[in-house]
């Protein structure tokens, strides 16, 4: 199923002993994409600092998401607050004494400009300072994150029930039409065969017994309605309606089963097809191979 989920953790980057410059503040980002897949897979796009932590972000979600194709991001973004923080004179006067070192060997050289001096400085600030220790909050992070989404995949999943419904209602429709089609059509040929029986009968001028040529015409009724009767098919195929119905009211992991109750659907109507006498049980059957295709493709989604 489809879904998007995201979540941010702010956390404060602590300075060295005795640091009073304005302190930096780090942003950890999750993000969770989740698109229709018939399995599950998982894409990862992590930083080199969190890249540890991609085996259990994996268990995490294998054990709540059985189905899609997911890309999990997360990102840290780092302010730049301490740009703005005054130059302590001991660097001031490090830069100043490198400058002129420089410009010795090198007259030429173009002085620093004030930008240049903040940036060098800035650079200076982040020494000294402790990294932040992710572990404690990415893997919490992520469970928020992976709960929104199950959220949003059951709002999709709730929709795509609507349609499943819909669909089986359909199915069941036509169902009810190709009912009565196959009696009546076989006693249409039952006619058929006495007529021709009886034709034969005048031409051959006796030579059968009008018993035997009844039998015979009956024989053959018989032997065609069995070669059509799709009773047995229509039973199955309201039999796995009703399955489909009753897993998709219940809910849960029932997407396999699915896939399973969908390719029994299209076994059956592929029967009802081939063995389709008229033009409208034809059209019955097609009519159902398209509603069972289109009920396929969205089962793989479902988990």
């Amino acid at each position: 199923m489809t879904g998007y989920a995201s979540a941010q953790h702010d956390a404060s980057i602590p300075g060295g002993d005795g640091d009073t410059r304005v302190p930096r503040t780090s942003r950890l980002g999750v993000e969770l994409r989740s698109v229709n897949s018939r399995f599950l897979d998982l894409a990862f796009r992590l930083p080199d600092e969190l890249r540890p932590h991609e085996s259990a972000l994996r268990e995490r979600i294998a054990r709540q998401l059985k189905r899609g194709k997911v890309e999990v991001r997360a990102f840290i973004e780092t302010s730049n607050g301490e740009l703005l923080a005054d130059p302590s004179p001991r660097m001031l006067q490090r830069l100043n004494s490198l400058q002129d070192s420089v410009r010795a060997w090198l007259p030429s050289a173009v002085p620093l400009s004030v930008a240049e001096v903040l940036r060098l400085a800035s650079g200076d600030s982040s020494r000294g300072t402790e990294p932040i220790d992710w572990t404690e909050i990415l893997l919490p992070l992520a469970d928020r994150v992976l709960s929104d989404l199950r959220e949003a995949r059951e709002r999709e999943g709730a929709r795509l029930a609507v349609m499943l419904t819909d669909r089986i209602v359909q199915l069941r429709t036509l169902a009810e039409k190709a009912g009565p089609l196959v009696p009546q059509l076989v006693e249409q040929q039952r006619q058929r065969f006495l007529e021709r029986w009886n034709e034969a009968l005048a031409l051959g001028e006796g030579s059968v017994p009008p018993e035997a040529a009844r039998e015979r015409a009956l024989a053959e009724s018989t032997a065609f309605a069995i070669r059509i009767d799709v009773v047995e098919e229509l039973t199955r195929l309201r039999s796995h309606l009703d399955e489909i119905e009753a897993l998709v009211d219940k809910g849960g992991e029932i997407g396999k089963r699915l896939d399973f109750l969908i390719q029994e659907l299209h076994r059956e109507a592929n029967t009802l097809g081939s063995k389709s006498a008229t033009l409208e049980l034809s059209r019955i059957s097609v009519d159902m191979k398209v509603l069972i295709e289109q009920l396929r493709e969205q089962v793989q989604n479902i988990e």
